[in-house]
């Protein structure tokens, strides 16, 4: 480990660092040349004129940065004598990242001043946390070739070549292009008494919901619920605090299996969304958040046929009822009442 902390590689040894800045491992582990002085990718001419013995082992120095460490610039400012863009990001980092009040990453990101917040996420799909990046060879702009990647999986760190990688993981993994710990940040702005439901994102009749209220929680700690899951059943959960913190509500929703690209276009998340917004006009709505005791269906279109019952599906709410145009039995299953008395039951 060199004067700064970094981990180095030689030869053989591998010393590893624990603190990862709250990240599930070091984001960058990259190797640089151990030879200064005549620029990052010498000729082998040039290699031949140097004395050898100056390289411990011959071999390329690898080290590793934190989050905190690429936040900072230390990680560009380590490399900076082996690629000639590093002047210019270091500028950026200053004039667009550490001198904005706002984005800058060294600082906390406190709860933005606005009364409703809701924080919706995909969770526990295989999703990117790190990356080993060694020389190319090649000139600027393909200095720099990624040559493994770290993935965190559902509490567990992989990387691409298929082994297992010693870290942090988290409880939980990202949606496939944020990792978990990033997306989960809003968390904090949650106040001190928060209250949870895990629910199917299928219709449900409640029989599978879990709640949990009053959790404890403590300020930059996750919240893990003391609850259960069915195997192939996906399912939402909600964080949701309209007490602790007067005047203001939060909500983080957190939806299995949910990809970043594709989540705005999840009929779940549309229906919980629609499901919210109407609550939150209706002028007999009670509670600060609707409620998740059961989901029914609330269209025509969530109406089906049930092959193994010869019926359609939720005969509480849905009727077979033909109509002309219809082409197979489930384009006849439609809701029995109108969805203003189905909705009544959210309020």
């Amino acid at each position: 480990m060199d004067e700064r902390g970094h981990n180095m590689y030689h030869c053989d040894e591998r010393e590893f660092q624990l603190n990862f800045s709250g990240w599930p491992t070091n984001i960058i582990n990259i190797e640089i040349p151990s030879i200064r002085g005549f620029g990052a990718y010498p000729s082998a001419t040039e290699i031949a004129e140097v004395n050898l013995s100056s390289i411990e082992c011959g071999l390329p120095t690898q080290l590793s940065f934190s989050a905190r460490e690429i936040s900072d610039g230390t990680f560009f400012k380590a490399i900076e004598d082996y690629d000639p863009d590093i002047k210019r990001i270091l500028h950026q980092l200053k004039t667009l990242y550490h001198d904005d009040p706002v984005l800058n990453p060294l600082t906390p990101w406190d709860r933005p001043p606005l009364k409703n917040i809701f924080c919706i996420y995909g969770t526990d799909l295989k999703t990117e946390v790190g990356y080993y990046f060694a020389p190319s060879g090649k000139p600027y702009p393909d200095n720099w070739i990624i040559t493994d990647v770290i993935y965190e999986i559902e509490g567990s760190l992989f990387s691409r070549s298929g082994n297992l990688v010693e870290g942090n993981p988290g409880a939980s993994s990202g949606d496939e292009t944020v990792p978990y710990h990033s997306l989960s940040w809003c968390k904090n702005w949650l106040g001190p008494k928060v209250n949870i439901t895990r629910a199917p994102q299928s219709e449900h009749d409640g029989s599978d919901v879990q709640v949990e209220l009053n959790v404890e929680h403590h300020h930059e700690e996750d919240i893990l619920p003391n609850m259960t899951r069915l195997p192939r059943v996906k399912y939402i959960t909600y964080y949701e605090d309209s007490e602790s913190i007067p005047g203001k509500r939060t909500a983080v929703w957190e939806i299995d299996k949910a990809n970043h690209r594709n989540i705005v276009r999840s009929p779940v998340l549309m229906r919980e969304l629609w499901l919210q917004i109407w609550h939150d006009i209706h002028p007999d709505a009670t509670s600060k958040f609707v409620t998740k005791a059961k989901r029914g269906p609330l269209r025509d279109e969530d109406c089906y046929w049930d092959y193994g019952k010869a019926r359609c599906a939720w005969a509480e709410y849905c009727e077979y009822r033909y109509l002309f145009g219809d082409v197979h039995l489930g384009q006849s299953c439609r809701l029995k009442n109108s969805s203003a008395n189905l909705l009544s039951h959210y309020l």
